[in-house]
């Protein structure tokens, strides 16, 4: 009698080995050695990439190392890659006259994209107030698209974290210092770039933040016209005014007029003031303390004088 099962072909074990092999391996990320004019800058990236002393060492270290980590990018639909992390090493390479770079290529949305870009430079310690401001509102509307929780003002229910708590976690600044930081991205770019330079301190731009953008701009005519810039108090009462209605461009320079404290404690003498009273071979260390002894006998002969 004739069998009616029908003939059933088993796979080798070499060829269920290689099968599996090759599906691990076809989910693997690989590096890819891809060329540099392949790879396009993320779409409004934050971090300023600039050919600087530290950009020259990094350079220095590429044309004889090559690049130790490789950088990630996604496909670009209109050609290319787009780069997610490494533009520093991009630029760097670039100048180390390299053709390639060693590249993770990975299918990315836009919001996971930004994630991994705005994590990938947060924890470098030379960021500029402005990187830090915009990077952290990229990840907050990233995270904002991807569903998280992003009522920023109100407080924490259960066991759920707000967006500022969740970008916390993984960064150097807390839940409401990011928050500052984020409203710093309400400045203009030339109040920003004040603060970039270091000639508005954090806090008083924090309050400036807080005024419309027409009266940014008469701020800057009013900071220009008094050759000044806000203190602190100064700032809080500028957002006062402007929250009241009443903030005008002559209240402004009225309040940027004003002598601050540590101006009337300070006395300045600038170098070609003092020069002229001492040897042209004669140190500004040596100035000071030749001062400081004049001074010294001065308050003696006061004293002396007094006690007749």
């Amino acid at each position: 009698m004739k069998s009616s099962a029908k003939k059933v072909e088993l796979a080798s074990v070499d060829d269920l080995f290689s099968t599996e092999e090759s599906r691990a391996d076809a989910q693997r990320e690989r590096v890819m050695e891809i060329p540099l004019s392949e790879l396009h800058p993320f779409q409004n990236h934050p971090f300023k990439v600039k050919d600087d002393e530290a950009m020259m060492e990094t350079a220095d270290s590429i044309r004889q190392y090559g690049v130790l980590v490789p950088a990630i990018a996604r496909p670009d639909p209109n050609g290319g890659y787009e780069l997610v992390a490494g533009h520093r090493r991009h630029r760097a390479s670039e100048l180390a006259e390299k053709e390639t770079m060693p590249v993770i290529v990975r299918d990315l949305d836009d919001d996971a994209a930004t994630i991994i870009m705005v994590d990938s430079n947060l924890q470098r310690e030379s960021l500029l107030p402005s990187e830090r401001a915009f990077a952290y509102k990229m990840k907050l509307d990233a995270m904002k698209h991807q569903g998280a929780r992003t009522d920023l003002t109100s407080a924490q229910v259960g066991p759920k974290l707000t967006a500022a708590e969740k970008i916390a976690e993984n960064s150097p600044d807390s839940k409401s210092q990011i928050k500052r930081f984020i409203r710093l991205t309400e400045l203009v770019p030339e109040l920003m770039d004040m603060v970039d330079e270091k000639k508005i301190a954090f806090n008083p731009a924090y309050e400036l933040s807080f005024l419309k953008k027409e009266e940014q701009v008469d701020l800057l005519d009013a900071m220009d016209s008094e050759q000044a810039t806000p203190s602190l108090s100064q700032a809080q009462r500028l957002k006062k005014f402007s929250q009241e209605g009443h903030l005008s461009i002559d209240v402004m320079r009225a309040i940027m007029s004003e002598e601050k404290k540590s101006e009337l404690d300070k006395v300045t003498l600038t170098s070609d003031t003092l020069r002229k009273y001492f040897p042209k071979s004669y140190t500004p260390q040596r100035m000071q303390e030749t001062i400081i002894k004049l001074l010294e006998a001065w308050q003696r002969k006061r004293q002396r004088d007094q006690e007749r």
